[in-house]
């Protein structure tokens, strides 16, 4: 019975402790990504005419690393059971993504656009000796070229 309370305690907590933490993520990813909404990200390699001259470019990128929370991991595990959607770890990927994005759009500066932006996703696993524990954290890479135009 107490193994019981023990995990149910940790599973209302996770549940807690994870859900303020993405609610506040959130809020912050959204009030970040209102700055450079009037900067363009391209993210296709065509060719484009400036009608100013270049001044100067740059490889700029972003990364993230979010972790699971002990809730989402009890989640995603009843998931793997039943099938179906894992919503609790498609809000983990969404969040390092956009932190990423923000973090390149943020290394730029004042870049006047920023072209051929590529991401990548990775997965950072847990592992104890040969047996997969599951999804630890998600890693987001996001770069391009930062385009900076004579005034």
């Amino acid at each position: 019975m107490e193994q019981l309370i023990i995990f149910l305690v940790l599973l209302t907590l996770g549940f807690t402790t994870g859900t303020i933490a993405e609610k506040r993520h959130y809020r912050s990813i959204k009030e970040r990504e209102q700055q450079f909404l009037k900067r363009p990200v391209i993210s296709f390699g065509k060719r484009v005419t400036m009608k100013k001259p270049v001044r100067d470019v740059r490889l700029v990128r972003g990364s993230a690393v979010i972790s699971v929370d002990y809730f989402k991991m009890f989640l995603a595990g009843l998931r793997n059971i039943f099938g179906g959607r894992v919503k609790s770890y498609e809000s983990l990927v969404d969040r390092a993504r956009r932190e990423a994005m923000l973090r390149m759009q943020a290394e730029a500066g004042d870049a006047d656009i920023i072209f051929n932006v590529r991401m990548e996703t990775s997965r950072i696993g847990q592992s104890a000796g040969r047996r997969k524990q599951g999804l630890g954290s998600v890693e987001a890479l996001v770069y391009g070229t930062a385009v900076f135009l004579r005034k």
